[in-house]
């Protein structure tokens, strides 16, 4: 038993010094077959990224397409498949040990509402259809993953949990990556990766958002007959213009964004309520702070002005409602994580320096758990538009560094 045990051990410290160095990692029977294996496997992962991307996932419906991976999950001989109260899919590759806990993820919703068309075309190296680079690449680079360890018997030391998380874009919040470390694996995740969408890119910096829809309200009246009452879309003209003023400092990159208004009934009606939608970002939490404030005191001030302007009659009001926040992160360059990110590229020779982002990554990055997001391979245009392309060129060089990274990080 004894000499079974440090067999086990001396195996364990071999495959930990490999990690270590990709170069070394590549010498390895198992790795180099499980490489292998990701590239000439291209062609399917590229069908399976089709064939995902036929399914519709809109905002908050991602059901059918989570449980289509479900399906392949379990296929794949994924251990402990199940989907979570939020709609993650949740399957687990156990290693020699079950720490440290790799979690590799890939997320199911797509920006399109229901009636959008889904049907994929294809010219040659060119693939059309919305949502088929972001992130129908991501859940096919995932799968693929899975089967290339799967064909070259490849046993990591550590365990690795495969994610297809709801809720990434939009309005959905990141509530499946903040249910998965807050409810579902709270203290269970060592490393965290997502592929999202195509290209070759390492983010490891997170760039936070706040989103606010503001609602004003009045009493509304006849354009006429009730002139000289205050007007809810008059009151929220006056926070536009206000925002629109906004200083803020190129770096850190700090943006905002009125991006949908609404309001009104008619022409010749003074409107009882108005909304308008705003997105405010920053890699820096203290730039975003201050942003937030700076908008919250425009609108009270808009309102005022509008109020005064029309001393005091039919008063209008506005609630501000917090509707989407992503939390701001960074996983420092010199980290782990991220050194084998680049390391890894180098060792297959690609070229990528490192990027900032609004990904999945940000909610592990903000809890100081190592994390980076990565692009799947291939390139593309035309992301969040009907039009969305991706280019199946070369594609297979971000599933092979895809394979290797989560070997060397699942150590």
């Amino acid at each position: 038993m004894q000499n079974n045990r440090l067999l086990l051990l001396s195996a364990l410290t071999a495959l930990i010094c490999l990690a270590q160095d990709p170069q070394k990692l590549l010498r390895d029977p198992a790795v180099k077959a499980a490489l292998e294996a990701a590239k000439s496997n291209e062609s399917q992962t590229i069908e399976r990224q089709i064939q995902v991307c036929e399914i519709a996932a809109p905002p908050f419906h991602e059901t059918t397409r989570g449980l289509d991976l479900k399906q392949q999950f379990l296929d794949l001989g994924l251990k402990d498949v199940r989907i979570d109260k939020a709609g993650n899919v949740i399957g687990t590759r156990p290693g020699v040990s079950p720490r440290p806990n790799l979690v590799f993820s890939a997320h199911l919703d797509t920006v399109f509402p229901e009636e959008t068309v889904v049907k994929v075309s294809r010219e040659g190296h060119i693939l059309k259809g919305p949502g088929i680079g972001d992130d129908c690449r991501g859940l096919a680079v995932m799968l693929a993953t899975i089967k290339a360890l799967d064909q070259a018997k490849v046993q990591t030391p550590g365990t690795i949990t495969f994610v297809a998380d709801v809720g990434e874009e939009g309005l959905g919040d990141l509530r499946g990556v903040k249910n998965l470390f807050y409810e579902s694996m709270p203290g269970q995740i060592d490393k965290f990766i997502s592929v999202d969408g195509n290209g070759l890119s390492i983010v490891n910096i997170g760039v936070g958002s706040m989103r606010y829809r503001v609602t004003f309200k009045g009493p509304g009246g006849h354009s006429y007959g009730a002139f000289g009452m205050a007007n809810a879309i008059q009151a929220m003209g006056r926070a536009i213009a206000k925002i629109s003023d906004f200083k803020v400092p190129a770096n850190p990159k700090t943006t905002f964004n009125v991006g949908r208004v609404g309001g009104g009934t008619s022409i010749n009606a003074i409107p009882s309520e108005a909304w308008m939608e705003v997105d405010m970002r920053s890699a820096d939490v203290s730039s975003l702070k201050t942003l937030d404030d700076e908008f919250l005191a425009a609108v009270h001030r808009a309102v005022e002005e509008e109020n005064r302007r029309w001393n005091n009659r039919g008063k209008v009001s506005a609630s501000p409602e917090l509707v989407g926040l992503r939390p701001a992160g960074q996983t420092p360059e010199g980290s782990p994580i991220v050194q084998t990110a680049l390391a890894v590229s180098r060792a297959l020779g690609i070229v990528e320096g490192l990027r900032e982002g609004s990904t999945d990554a940000n909610v592990p990055m903000n809890m100081n758990i190592p994390a980076i997001t990565i692009g799947g391979g291939g390139s593309g245009s035309g992301v969040h538009t009907l039009n969305e392309t991706f280019d199946t060129t070369d594609s297979w060089q971000g599933t092979e560094r895809a394979v290797l990274l989560a070997i060397a990080l699942a150590r």
